[in-house]
């Protein structure tokens, strides 16, 4: 038996790379489409013993004594398997006709939607520039009464054989076929209303269901909803892609809605009921005596729905109190005599140690809202 090392001419600590450079030097030399047929046995000699010193594990064997790798008959034979081997690729080209038909590209559409809209959730219409299969040949690409011709260049095979040089001399390569570009067949009598495309351009409306909860930007897919291929292909996906007016008394925090109302003094000192108009229709909201400035009235479940669950987050009022600017005589003189009443008559800065300050209140009731 040969000793595969020295069939290669490299030494028994030769590196992966050696073992390369130094198959493919004798596999150019001694190539039967290079050095003629009566070199195919001391190829397949150097392709075995590639074969089996390129391969770490059965590099191992063969130092033990084990199995000497593969046959002859597995070696590298052909130039297709050395191409192959060093270019990733084969190199006999296609095997058969080319499909007429291609996939479809993908659309992308834009849709401006209301905060009602992405609290509920709601169904809107699209109108798209789109390609869909041709009405009058159906993605044939034929007239009507015409059908596709075998391609005479390559007898349909889609691909033609040609000669020619690489580092092993003359080749045989097998190439696309120009004269039917590799389709195998010819379109003797295009069809009149697409050109002979199988797929003719025009609008189209489609009905889109948008979730509640959806965020801005949010692309929702529609599968096959795309753009029909050329010859009939199949179509790709339409993606549209949600953008949010803003609302003019609602701002979304997360999962939660907020909004700020504003109260008279007087009402904040008194208590109140104040009637809100929601998403869900007008709620009375109870303004407890001594409401404070920035207090929250939080209105359970009458938020924003959460995406793919059946929950909402919650409505969220600020208390805002309207103190007045501007006072006549009368007013004054009776909030001169209120003040004296509650003992109110002169301003003291508010210690650090009597609790927390109005903005410190604000910090606290709006964290972790966003």
């Amino acid at each position: 038996m040969s000793d595969y090392y020295e069939v290669l001419g490299v030494s028994r600590d030769a590196s992966q790379d050696d073992i390369k450079k130094a198959y493919r030097k004798l596999a150019r030399k001694l190539h039967p489409d290079v050095a003629g047929p009566g070199s195919e046995e001391a190829f397949k000699e150097v392709s075995v013993a590639y074969q089996t010193l390129s391969d770490p594990a059965k590099r191992q064997r063969y130092d033990l004594g084990g199995a000497s790798g593969p046959s002859a008959s597995a070696g590298f034979e052909t130039f297709s398997d050395i191409f192959e081997t060093f270019f990733g690729g084969a190199a006999a080209g296609p095997s058969g006709p080319v499909p007429r038909g291609r996939p479809g590209q993908d659309i992308i559409t834009s849709v401006q939607i209301t905060l009602p809209d992405v609290v509920h959730g709601t169904t809107t219409t699209v109108s798209v520039p789109t390609a869909v299969v041709c009405p009058t040949c159906h993605g044939s690409c034929c007239a009507p009464g015409t059908s596709p011709r075998t391609c005479d260049a390559c007898g349909g095979r889609g691909s033609i054989q040609r000669m020619t040089r690489s580092f092993l001399g003359q080749v045989m390569t097998t190439v696309p076929c120009n004269a039917c570009a590799g389709h195998g067949t010819i379109i003797p009598t295009p069809c009149s209303e697409c050109g002979g495309e199988g797929r003719v351009r025009t609008h189209v409306t489609k009905d889109v269901r948008i979730p509640a909860g959806v965020e801005e930007g949010t692309r929702l897919r529609m599968s096959g909803e795309g753009e029909v291929g050329p010859g009939g292909g199949p179509a790709g996906d339409l993606y549209i892609e949600l953008h949010i007016k803003p609302h003019r008394t609602f701002e979304r925090a997360g999962n939660d809605l907020v909004t700020t109302i504003s109260v008279p003094m007087t009402a904040a000192v008194l208590g109140t009921t104040h009637t809100l108009e929601t998403f869900d229709g007008p709620r009375d909201i109870t303004i407890r005596p001594g409401t404070q400035p920035g207090d929250v009235i939080t209105l359970r479940h009458l938020g924003v729905g959460v995406l793919q669950r059946a929950e909402r987050g919650d409505l969220r009022v600020v208390i805002e109190v309207a103190i007045p600017s501007a006072l006549d005589a009368e007013q004054r003189a009776l909030m001169e005599q209120f003040a004296q009443l509650r003992g109110e008559e002169r301003v003291e800065a508010k210690r650090t140690d009597d609790g927390p300050g109005v903005f410190s209140r604000l910090r606290d009731k709006f964290s972790g809202w966003a």
